[in-house]
C-alpha cells in the first residue's frame, strides 16, 4: 500500500473521529477494523518490514546496543454531563513513531508524527546521535511476538460510539439523584480510548496490540442543613462496551453518592501514632506510591531506592508476598505486550517477605543481568519507556477481616485515600483519607474525614503484621500513575491488612474540628 503522510491520514479521518463524537449517526469507518489478523501498520501506512530495517539501521549507524521502533495511533474521545446535561464532548487522535538508540543506559531518541520514510529517518538519525563508533548490525528477519490476550475483544470491535456512551451517562446522572434527595449536583462521563502500537526491535522481535481504555464515572455533591459534601466513583479498565451494564450504573452510582452521605455524620479521629487497618482494593493505592515505586529497577540502579541493597533480605513478615502484574484480565493496568517487545507477565517482587526482584525493562535488566520482566512502559510515541509498574497487589493471608479489625483494638479503618505525595527515595508519604471509619474496641464505628495518614513505606511493609484472606483488585479505569512526567494506566489490589502504626494528622481529641 502507499505509504500516508500523517496530515493527509488525519484529514482522511477526522470526519470519521469526529462522527464517533459528534455525529452519532454515523459509524466507526474500517480503518479501526481488522485487528485480529494483525498487519494494521503495513495496511494503512506501509510500514513493512524493508522499511523498518532501514529505519533500525539507521538508528545504529553509528553504534548502540540495541534501537527499537514504537508506531502508535490512538483515538479517544470523552463525553460529560453536568446536572443531566451535556457540557463537554471532544476527541484527539494521535499518530506518530518514537525511535530510539541504546547505549548501556543512556538513550538517544527522535520521534515525528509524519509517518513518511524521510521524517522518520530523520527522527532515527536524531537518535543515532547517542553513538560515535561503528554501525551494530540489524536482525535480517522480523518475528511476530506471542502474546497473551488479557482484554479479548470481539471480531467487530470497533471502539465505543458517543451514540452508544451518551444513554448510559444520562442513566447513571439519573440514578445517582433518584438514589437520594440530598443530591444537589452530578457530574457524570464516559471517557475511552482505542489504541494500535507496533513494535520492532533491531534484535529481531515484532509485535503487535490493540488496546481498549476507558472508564464511567460519577461525582457527586450532597447537601444537609447547610453543609455540602463530596464523592467520586469510576469503573473500567482495558474493556469494551459490553462491560457497562445496568449492574456497572447501579454500583457507580451507589458508591458515589453513598460516601458522599456518609460524609455529614463522618467526625475527626484523634491525631497521633495508632494502627491503622488498610481496608481491600483502592488501598492497594498505598502500596503502589509507598513501597512499589522503590521496587523499580531504574531507581535501583541509580542507588536512590531504600530497596537498591535489599534483593535476597527480609523486607516483610513472612506471610506477605507481593506481585506487580500484567496478566489479569482487563484491568488498567494490564498489557498484552510492553513496550519494548516483551510480553506481559506476572512478577513477584517479594516472596514470603523477601525481596526477590525489582520491574525491570531492557536497561535494567542487562544491567542486572537477568531476564525483562515486561515493566518497559510509556505514555506514548513522544517518550521512550522505563520500568513501570502495571497491576500491583498483596496477596492475602489466612484471617478474616474481621480478625484483623479486631487485633487493631483502637485506630483507624482506611477504605479510600486520595492526594498522595511519596518521595521515592526516602519512601515518606502522606494520603488523605477520603473514606474510613474508626476501630474502637476491635469494632468500626464513626466515619472519619479530614484526616491525613504519614509514614515511611519500607517501614510500613516491615509493620504488616496480619492480613485477611480477602484480595480484592481495583476496577476504576482512571487510575493513572506519573513519572518523569508520563502518565501511564495501573490498577493495584489489597486485602485487608493491619499496620501496626501510623502517623494520623487528624485532631486532639475525638470528633474535634480542624
Amino acid at each position: 500500500m502507499k505509504l500516508i503522510p500523517r496530515r493527509k491520514f488525519i484529514q482522511g479521518t477526522a470526519l470519521a473521529g469526529g462522527a464517533l463524537i459528534f455525529l452519532p449517526e454515523l459509524e466507526a469507518k474500517a480503518w479501526l477494523s481488522d485487528h485480529n489478523g494483525g498487519g494494521y501498520f503495513l495496511k494503512e501506512f506501509g510500514i513493512d518490514d524493508a522499511l523498518c530495517q532501514r529505519l533500525l539501521a539507521k538508528a545504529l549507524s553509528r553504534g548502540g546496543d540495541f534501537a527499537d521502533l514504537y508506531f502508535e495511533y490512538t483515538l479517544s474521545n470523552y463525553i460529560g454531563l453536568e446536572d443531566g446535561k451535556v457540557n463537554q464532548s471532544y476527541g484527539d487522535i494521535s499518530l506518530g513513531v518514537g525511535i530510539r538508540t541504546v547505549k548501556g543506559d543512556q538513550i538517544g531518541y527522535g520521534f515525528t508524527q509524519d509517518i513518511t520514510e524521510s521524517s522518520m529517518m530523520s527522527a532515527a538519525s536524531t537518535a543515532s546521535t547517542l553513538c560515535d563508533m561503528n554501525a551494530m548490525p540489524v536482525s535480517g528477519t522480523f518475528t511476530k511476538l506471542n502474546t497473551g490476550s488479557y482484554y479479548p475483544l470481539s471480531p467487530d470491535f470497533n471502539g465505543i460510539l458517543a451514540k452508544d456512551k451518551l444513554p448510559v451517562v444520562q442513566k447513571l446522572n439519573k440514578r445517582c439523584f433518584d438514589l437520594s434527595p440530598e443530591v444537589v449536583k452530578v457530574r457524570a462521563g464516559f471517557s475511552s480510548s482505542t489504541k494500535r502500537i507496533l513494535i520492532v526491535t533491531s534484535d529481531g522481535v515484532k509485535a503487535e496490540d490493540l488496546i481498549p481504555s476507558g472508564f464511567l464515572y460519577a461525582s457527586v455533591v450532597a447537601e444537609r442543613e447547610g453543609k455540602r459534601e463530596q464523592s467520586f466513583w469510576n469503573l473500567g479498565g482495558h474493556r469494551d462496551f459490553s462491560f457497562y451494564t445496568d449492574d456497572v450504573v447501579d454500583e457507580i452510582a451507589a458508591k458515589a453518592v453513598g460516601n458522599a452521605i456518609k460524609l455529614f455524620d463522618a467526625i475527626q479521629p484523634p491525631a497521633g501514632e495508632v494502627p491503622v487497618v488498610l481496608g481491600q482494593a483502592i488501598t492497594g493505592i498505598l502500596l503502589h506510591e509507598a513501597i512499589g515505586h522503590g521496587m523499580e529497577a531504574d531507581f535501583n540502579r541509580k542507588k536512590t531506592s531504600t530497596y537498591s541493597t535489599m534483593i535476597g533480605k527480609k523486607v516483610a513478615e513472612p506471610f506477605v508476598t507481593i506481585i506487580d502484574d500484567g496478566t489479569n484480565m482487563n484491568l488498567a493496568g494490564s498489557i498484552n505486550v510492553d513496550d519494548e517487545g516483551t510480553p506481559g507477565k506476572k512478577t513477584v517482587l517479594v516472596e514470603n517477605g523477601i525481596l526477590t526482584s525489582y520491574m525491570h525493562d531492557k536497561i535494567s535488566a542487562k544491567y542486572y543481568g537477568v531476564e525483562p520482566t515486561g515493566n518497559g512502559r510509556r505514555q506514548d510515541f513522544m517518550n521512550y519507556p522505563m520500568p513501570r509498574m502495571r497491576n500491583t497487589y498483596m496477596l492475602g493471608g489466612d484471617a478474616t477481616a474481621e480478625d484483623v479489625i479486631r487485633q487493631a483494638g483502637n485506630g483507624i479503618y482506611v477504605e479510600d485515600v486520595s492526594n498522595g505525595e511519596v518521595r521515592i527515595g526516602e519512601g515518606d508519604f502522606a494520603f488523605y483519607v477520603s473514606q474510613g471509619y474508626l476501630i474502637e474496641n476491635g469494632k468500626l464505628t464513626s466515619p472519619i474525614k479530614d484526616v491525613n495518614i504519614m509514614g515511611n513505606g519500607p517501614k510500613m511493609l516491615a509493620n504488616i503484621v496480619m492480613a485477611a484472606n480477602d484480595l480484592k483488585m481495583s476496577h476504576g479505569g482512571s487510575g493513572q500513575c506519573g513519572k518523569n512526567g508520563q502518565g501511564v494506566p495501573v490498577s493495584f489490589g489489597m486485602p485487608t491488612c493491619l499496620v501496626k502504626s501510623l502517623t494520623v494528622g487528624g485532631t486532639q481529641k475525638k470528633g474535634g474540628q480542624s
